[in-house]
Order: structure tokens, then C-alpha cells, then sequence
């Protein structure tokens, strides 16, 4: 606790001074944030370093696995969250980040080992369509459970597939339909600081730089 304090006794004497008017300016008009950030609770992630972005900019969800539950008709957090992401707030874009040496995603990997933790293993029950796209593709039986040298690809996987989960709120299939909301799946790499990216009619990564190409042109001109 005492990093933190500290952290915050300097926030206040030294960075709110100096962005007093972006913060006057987020209290005064509310927030206007462009892109829907749907990321892991991992602590070695943070949307705004890796993004360079600043408050007021992403509208952030954090969970561990960045899982996004299929659309049903029970209300839970990540829901109502992309719902009024989407509906109210009109954000344009929205990613979908996993990341390298993910827990969940290890968890996932072999549920035994979860016994004791029913609510985490009830979880990630929604990555189980990745895990088992993982076994098909390597000729793993499905009652056999996914090893360490799987895990990277396992990550990708369920990025992909919380991607496919996204699709399934109505309020995104409405926007995707007319062309309003992007969705792009991205893979963080922590010891790096790369990142692999698809988009959501895709099943392959690719480097940040050749994925964004086009963009990164228009913003180097």
C-alpha cells in the first residue's frame, strides 16, 4: 500500500496539476471514448501504457481471460458493459486482447487443477470451444488434457473464439451489419511489447506493423 500512496500523493501534487484541463474538461463533458478495450485482469497489462493512450480515450473491461460470455438472456457484467459500450457511448472499435503466459488460459488448459476454485472453473468454461478446436487440430483426445507447449496457440484461440462471442450480442451484430463498430482480436506479448492482431472475419495473426500497415502509412505522412 505504501507505492500506491505514494503514487497518489504525487498524482495529485504533480500530474493533475499539469493535465488539470483534460480533467475539467472529462468532468464537465462526460466521456467520449472512441474504442471498447476488452482485456485480461492480468497485472502486467495496462490498455493505457501499451496504447499511449490517456483518460477519457478507452472504455475498458477486464476479466481474467478476456472472456466475453456468449449472449444469453441472464444479465452479467461483461454484457451490460458491451451494451452500453456499444449503444450509449458508440465506441467505434473494439479489442479483444489476450496475452502471453496467461493464468486463465493455463487453467483452461487442464481443469483438473482447479478443483476448489468452482467459480473460477465454471469461468472458462467459456473458452472451452478453443480448447477443443486446439486438441482437434493436434490429434488430442478430449478427455485428455492440453499441455504447457500448447499455450500459445490455446491464447490465440480463445481471442478468436471470444471474438466469435462478441458477434452474438445483438447490439454489436446491428452495428457490424451497417459497417459502424471494427472489431480487432489481439495477442499482447508482455516480455516483448509486441503485438499480433486479426480482425474479427479472420482466423490468422499477423505483426502489428504489416496488420496495421495501411494506417501506420497514413499516420507516418
Amino acid at each position: 500500500m505504501e507505492k500506491l500512496i505514494r503514487g497518489v500523493l504525487n498524482f495529485k501534487q504533480n500530474v493533475y496539476p499539469q493535465q488539470k484541463d483534460l480533467f475539467g474538461a472529462l468532468a464537465d463533458d462526460g466521456q467520449n471514448p472512441d474504442v471498447l478495450f476488452i482485456t485480461c485482469s492480468d497485472s502486467r497489462i495496462d490498455p493505457n501504457m501499451v496504447t499511449g493512450s490517456a483518460p477519457g480515450d478507452l472504455f475498458i473491461c477486464r476479466n481474467a481471460g478476456n472472456i466475453i460470455p456468449p449472449h444469453s438472456n441472464e444479465t452479467g457484467g461483461m454484457t451490460a458493459s458491451i451494451e452500453y459500450a456499444v449503444a450509449v457511448l458508440g465506441v467505434r472499435h473494439i479489442i479483444v486482447c489476450g496475452h502471453t503466459d496467461c493464468g486463465a488460459i493455463k487453467g483452461a488448459l487442464d481443469m483438473t487443477k482447479l478443483k476448489g476454485l468452482p467459480h473460477v472453473k465454471e469461468w472458462l468454461g467459456h473458452c472451452r470451444s478453443a480448447m477443443e478446436i486446439v486438441r482437434e487440430r493436434n490429434g488430442i483426445p478430449s478427455d485428455q488434457c492440453l499441455e504447457s507447449e500448447h499455450l500459445n496457440e490455446a491464447i490465440e484461440e480463445n481471442v478468436l473464439q471470444q471474438v466469435q462471442h462478441l458477434r452474438t450480442h445483438p447490439v454489436v451484430a446491428a452495428k457490424l451489419a451497417t459497417k459502424k463498430v471494427s472489431i480487432h482480436g489481439w495477442v499482447y506479448d508482455i516480455k516483448s511489447g509486441g503485438i499480433r492482431c486479426c480482425s474479427h472475419n479472420s482466423d490468422t495473426f499477423n505483426d502489428f506493423s504489416a496488420h496495421y500497415a495501411d494506417i501506420i502509412e497514413q499516420v507516418s505522412d
